[in-house]
């Protein structure tokens, strides 16, 4: 009992280390409640990526809200789309580009690509990439520059994202840098545990590969 309490506590706390991975930061929604952008700054969270929507039908409340606290508190920030197959990918571009601002300050915008319990559907590949790349088409195009796709490995294993599409990949991992993808990752989620100041936890901290 007593070394799972202090696995869990060191877990809670855990990031790597800012020598081998000095640009570090946070994938924010309104799970997370009201967000003290000043403090989470100080806690060492160089950038944020801040969830838009979902799917096609859900826009998250604290989009907004969260887009102009890390642009005030001079975070480098961009957006995040939860992709679902349940949906056309036309339809989830357009919940995606009239809620995210055009803004030539913001990072490449981010496709997240996980199952989730609301949508059961499982596309054969050919149509899955061809949804993707048509969202991944109409992101760009707003955004002004590259996607980068969040894939987890099951997601990956399912549709083997990395040989598919050719963007830059975000993969997910706690503690261990994953190698999960057909090619190397650039940005690296090594922890959905963490919890710091400014922000309700658990939270995704995420690094950039040096």
């Amino acid at each position: 009992m007593v070394l799972a309490l202090a696995l869990y506590v060191y877990a809670r706390a855990w990031a790597p280390d800012r020598d081998t991975y000095p640009v570090q930061g946070i994938t924010i929604s309104s799970d997370n409640g009201a967000v003290e952008w000043g403090t989470l700054a100080a806690q060492g969270a160089d950038f944020a990526y801040i969830r838009a929507a979902r799917g096609s039908d859900w826009r998250d409340p604290a989009f907004a809200a969260n887009w102009r606290g890390a642009r005030g508190a001079g975070m480098r920030y961009g957006a995040l789309i939860e992709f679902t197959p349940c949906r056309l990918a036309s339809e989830q571009a357009t919940r995606f580009i009239t809620t995210v601002p055009r803004d030539n300050a913001a990072l490449p915008p981010v496709i997240r690509l996980a199952f989730d319990a609301r949508c059961a559907a499982r596309p054969a590949r050919d149509l899955m990439l061809s949804e993707l790349n048509t969202l991944v088409n109409l992101v760009e195009s707003h955004a002004g520059k590259p996607v980068l796709l969040n894939v987890t490995e099951e997601f990956d294993k399912a549709y083997a994202i990395g040989s598919g599409i050719n963007r830059t990949l975000w993969l997910d991992s706690n503690f261990f840098p994953p190698d999960y993808a057909a090619k190397p990752w650039v940005m690296w989620t090594a922890s959905d545990m963490r919890h710091i100041d400014g922000v309700d936890g658990p939270v995704r901290w995420d690094v950039v590969a040096p």
